[in-house]
Formats: C-alpha cells, structure tokens, sequence
C-alpha cells in the first residue's frame, strides 16, 4: 500500500532534514540561515504536485531546491544592498519614509523576480529602457548595441513580462 502525501513528507523530513540543515550550513556559513532556507525547501516540496515516492535521489532533489532558493536569496540581498545604498546618496529632503521605503523594496523586489530568467543584456536593456527612460537609440550608444538587437531584446523582454504577468 502507498504512503500518504502527508506520511511521505514526515519520512523524507525525518530522514533528511538534518542533513540538509548540515549541508546547508556549510555553505552559508550560518545555522540560522541555514534552518531557514531547510525550512523553505520543505515548504517548497509540500507545494510540488510531484509524489515524493516517484523521487529516486531525494538528496539531490532537496539540494536542487534548497540550491535554487539559496540563489533567490543571494539576489534578494544584493538588489536590497543596492537599493539601501541608493538611498545613502539621496539628500536628506527626498529620503522616503520607512513605510514608503518598505513599499518601494517590495515592488524592487517583484521587479526583480519578475525579470528573473531573462538574459542580464535583455534585463539591463529593458531596465534602461523602462526605469530610466532612455530611448532606443540612447540604450543603442550607450550599451554599444545595434538599434535592431536593442527592439529585438526589448521585445523578448516585453513577451517575459506578459508570460510571467499572466501566470
């Protein structure tokens, strides 16, 4: 008789939270970081329609997904760095409120996972083209890209964008 959904995840997390805990620690360096991407990955494996009995290498899935959201998290920290540096340079006049400037990270963050899976020349044409209002032919100059690949990328991007907002 097969293992309900439910008693699979107990046997896998029972089996191999620990040493993922372990594995992941190793590479961020941090127990508690360490816990909290283990505790994602399980979240993350309880919301896949896949049966856990159909995976022959559970370790390898769990470092897949463990891999995955370690990276989401690495971006995560660098757009916030970015952002909160940003805000250093501002005059003290224009500096957002702490609610505006939550509200801001939060749609810097959705951007960001929004253009995930693009190309980095697409992101940053499409970036130039959207955030800082250049045209074209300015985004041509100053990449020192052909105006045709700059409407091609700005198209893929385009069509990214609608997938991803459909979805």
């Amino acid at each position: 008789m097969d293992a309900s959904p439910q008693q699979e995840i107990h046997t896998i997390y029972h089996a191999h939270h620990g040493w993922l805990v372990g594995w992941l620690k190793r590479r961020l360096g941090c127990i508690h970081h360490a816990n909290d991407v283990a505790h994602d990955t399980f979240l993350r494996l309880i919301t896949k329609s896949l049966s856990i009995s159909q995976v022959d290498e559970p370790r390898a899935f769990l470092t897949t997904i463990a891999h995955g959201l370690m990276v989401d998290q690495f971006r995560r920290n660098a757009v916030e760095q970015a952002y909160l540096q940003a805000l250093i340079h501002l005059p003290e006049t224009l500096v957002p409120s702490p609610e505006e400037q939550m509200a801001l990270m939060e749609i810097i963050l959705q951007l960001d996972q929004l253009l995930n899976g693009l190309k980095p020349v697409i992101r940053t044409v499409f970036l130039l083209s959207k955030l800082e209002g250049l045209t074209y032919q300015e985004i041509s100059s100053t990449l020192g890209i052909p105006l045709r690949t700059i409407e091609s990328h700005m198209a893929v991007a385009l069509r990214h964008v609608l997938s991803m907002k459909l979805s």
